[in-house]
């Protein structure tokens, strides 16, 4: 943990001359997301609040946003925990997935669709599984989805999908074999990207609906075994 503070600090560039709840509540669900705060972790105020250099109240108020989010949980005279999802949880956040996902690509309009960002999370998760960075193939694949969704040019969906990638990233963080969990998205990504460089949306949407169901899928069998697992 102290590890972890240290870097945290490093973050206190990020929060300028106006430190506010919610530039706190970002950084904190980026180093969610990027596993420093792993699922089933206390987050102490004393130690988080002076790595940063906030108040109690400010901090409070952040952990009170990621909360309403489902990245954290208070429990009761014990504190303020990292959320350890549920397998229905990673069931309800595929749901949401494909709900969304789908939709914005069926929703397209006429191509050429701007699609540099999508080629670049592609190439992203190349380069990672060449350096053997599995890890870093899966912040990859959350990358390439999130730009999938941008591509529908809404604010809202954005956010509201922000949540639910962070969300996700707590159930891969859990599991033990990275590579067998993101390697096969490798291809799958690219096929995607293809499709909606050649223009049929239609091909996209059923590749990407497969793509979802597949991934559930495997995600629920690895992430339940493992939870079952731990003591």
């Amino acid at each position: 943990m102290d590890e972890h503070l240290t870097s945290l600090s490093e973050d206190r560039a990020l929060l300028g001359r106006t430190s506010t709840a919610e530039r706190v509540s970002d950084i904190l669900r980026s180093r969610i997301a990027e596993g420093f705060f792993s699922p089933g972790t206390r987050l102490s105020e004393d130690s988080i609040g002076g790595a940063l250099g906030v108040s109690r109240n400010t901090l409070r108020e952040a952990f009170r946003l990621l909360t309403h989010e489902r990245l954290l949980v208070h429990e009761l005279n014990r504190g303020v925990f990292v959320r350890v999802l549920t397998v229905e949880d990673v069931e309800d956040i595929y749901r949401t997935r494909g709900l969304v996902e789908c939709a914005v690509v069926r929703g397209l309009g006429e191509p050429p669709h701007s699609l540099d960002a999508l080629s670049e999370a592609v190439e992203e998760g190349q380069r990672a599984a060449r350096e053997g960075d599995w890890k870093g193939v899966g912040t990859a694949n959350i990358h390439f989805h999130r730009e999938l969704v941008a591509l529908a040019g809404s604010a809202r969906t954005d956010e509201l999908m922000r949540s639910v990638f962070a969300e996700l990233r707590l159930a891969f963080h859990v599991v033990d074999d990275p590579k067998r969990l993101h390697e096969p998205y490798l291809a799958r990504n690219r096929q995607v990207l293809q499709a909606l460089q050649t223009g049929d949306k239609s091909e996209a949407e059923k590749l990407l609906a497969v793509y979802l169901d597949d991934s559930l899928e495997r995600v629920v069998e690895v992430y339940q075994r493992r939870v079952t697992s731990t003591p």
